[in-house]
């Protein structure tokens, strides 16, 4: 007969297949009680649980005390995506920086790099990389997360960074299955619709996970798509068509199939996050994560009360729910095992990055134009960057932009930030922040997937109608035009990014682009 409480058969093969978050630099008593004695395997990260390296190292220390296996993730992609960074930027540029240097020894030990801070940090398993190829240049929320629009680019880098990363001993994870490149939709806000057919698909959108696969990578995380030529009906994340017949009868893929947030609109405005969770489960998701927004007590108890419920109801088969389960603890004994040998590997971890992040960012850069005088800036400038509004995956706080970094450089610099809003709302408010602060002086635009912005376009150009002189920075995915009288291309926002651009635009003498 079947247990139905909590400490129950049914309670800890639910408990097993979550990967919930939670609030707080501490752990809390909720989390540990669950991990101690409801069979909670593992548990997610994000940067509302980091202040620091120390702090985020006793953080997974506490926790790994209620089970030296325990599963410790994050969705450390660097580049936009770091919660390790999140309050202060990343000091490595993510995807398409890398794939815009194409140098996969550099892809390798960025990715080890930030494994061994990682692994320091007491994380286990990490969301990254990205394997999906970014085919629609209007992509709401992969754009800089990936390594470009060519899939054998995508798929060579995508092995060097979980060669790299699992070389430092923590797990990577190719997200997001089975590609989330060509949509228009961010899946955080709706349900994107890939239109490829299952040919196209074969050859351009799944290549990088064979390669990844190929490259060691034990965990996979689908993509909360509407792929029709694979399943009309059913979002990836759901559909035994995609993670049964295609990933692991097609791919051969045999190990753990983790859900992206389950508590994104995709998927819980037709389900619910409840049943998402269970529809998932019984679609071949081995776990399902949660936490980005649903971090309480109460949504880790209403999840696992729903997987239960569901095999006493008929819903769910106990052999579906046993065996998603068993992959866990299969997975977790793996990447627990491979996470202790690397731990002599410690000792040798400076307190922060290696500095190689930087040097990537500078061979990221590129340039094109160059009026006589422009580079480097002959005066301190006026910086006007153009803010949008950016896909849920990065954290709002994480600062960006080339202002900051330049002021460092040029303490006379000055600047300001504009929104679609402040645009909208004040036709006077370019020539009255941008235009009459920058007379007399070098003038610096600072964008970030202009192409994918009209109304960034829009004041892009007036801008350079008046100020044809202008240097333009874009700091998202380049588009096919570079409008300016310079434009620099960083190919991401992050920290380094911003640093790198400056040292190019102050005329910083060690600056080795490439």
């Amino acid at each position: 007969m079947l247990s139905h409480g909590r400490g129950g058969r049914l309670g800890r093969l639910s408990h097993a297949v979550l990967q919930p978050g939670f609030e707080g630099t501490t752990a809390p008593d909720w989390v540990r009680r669950r991990i101690a004695e409801d069979g909670l395997a593992s548990v997610v990260l994000f940067g509302r649980n980091i202040a620091g390296p120390e702090q985020v190292a006793r953080l997974t220390a506490q926790l790994r005390a209620e089970n030296p296996d325990l599963i410790i993730a994050i969705d450390e992609e660097a580049g936009d995506v770091t919660r390790l960074e999140a309050w202060t930027g990343a000091s490595r540029p993510g995807n398409l920086a890398l794939g815009a240097v194409d140098d996969t020894g550099l892809t390798e030990s960025v990715a080890r790099d930030i494994g061994r801070e990682l692994h320091a940090a007491g994380v286990s398993l990490n969301y990254a990389p990205s394997a999906d190829v970014n085919s629609n240049p209007r992509n709401p929320t992969i754009g800089v997360r990936s390594f470009g629009a060519g899939t054998d680019l995508v798929a060579r880098h995508t092995a060097a960074w979980v060669r790299g990363l699992q070389s430092a001993g923590v797990a990577a994870c190719a997200k997001h299955f089975p590609g989330h490149g060509d949509t228009a939709v961010d899946s955080h806000l709706g349900l994107p619709r890939v239109t490829a057919s299952a040919e196209e698909l074969a050859a351009t959108a799944l290549p990088p996970f064979a390669a990844a696969v190929e490259a060691g990578a034990r965990v996979v995380m689908t993509g909360h798509l509407l792929v029709p030529a694979l399943d009309p009906e059913l979002p990836a994340t759901l559909s035994p068509r995609i993670l049964v017949d295609l990933l692991r009868g097609q791919l051969g893929f045999t190990g753990l199939v983790v859900t992206d947030g389950i508590e994104m609109k995709a998927v819980t405005a037709r389900y619910g996050i409840d049943g998402a969770s269970v529809r998932a489960v019984a679609g071949g998701a081995d776990a399902v994560c949660v936490g980005g927004e649903h971090a309480a007590e109460e949504h880790a108890e209403l999840l696992t009360s729903a997987l239960a419920a569901a095999v006493r109801d008929g819903v769910l088969p106990e052999e579906r729910l046993a065996a998603a389960a068993a992959r866990v603890a299969e997975f977790a004994a793996w990447s627990g095992e491979r996470f202790r040998a690397h731990a002599a590997d410690r000792a040798d971890v400076p307190a922060g990055p290696s500095g190689i992040g930087l040097v990537a960012a500078r061979r990221a850069m590129r340039v094109v134009g160059g009026a006589d005088g422009a580079l480097p800036l002959p005066a301190d400038p006026h910086v006007a960057e153009f803010a949008p509004s950016s896909t849920l995956a990065i954290d709002r706080q994480t600062p960006w932009g080339v202002a900051a970094p330049l002021r460092e450089l040029r303490p006379g610099a000055t600047s300001v930030r504009l929104t679609q809003d402040e645009l909208a709302a004040d036709a006077g408010v370019l020539e009255r922040e941008v235009l009459a602060p920058a007379a007399g002086k070098p003038l610096v635009a600072v964008v970030r997937d202009a192409a994918r912005h009209p109304w960034m376009a829009a004041a892009l150009d007036r801008l350079l109608g008046a100020r044809p002189d202008a240097v333009v920075v874009e700091m998202g995915v380049p588009g096919t035009s570079s409008p300016g009288a310079v434009h620099l291309a960083t190919h991401g926002a992050t920290r380094v990014s911003g640093q790198a651009a400056a040292e190019l635009l102050a005329g910083k003498p060690h600056f080795s682009g490439s």
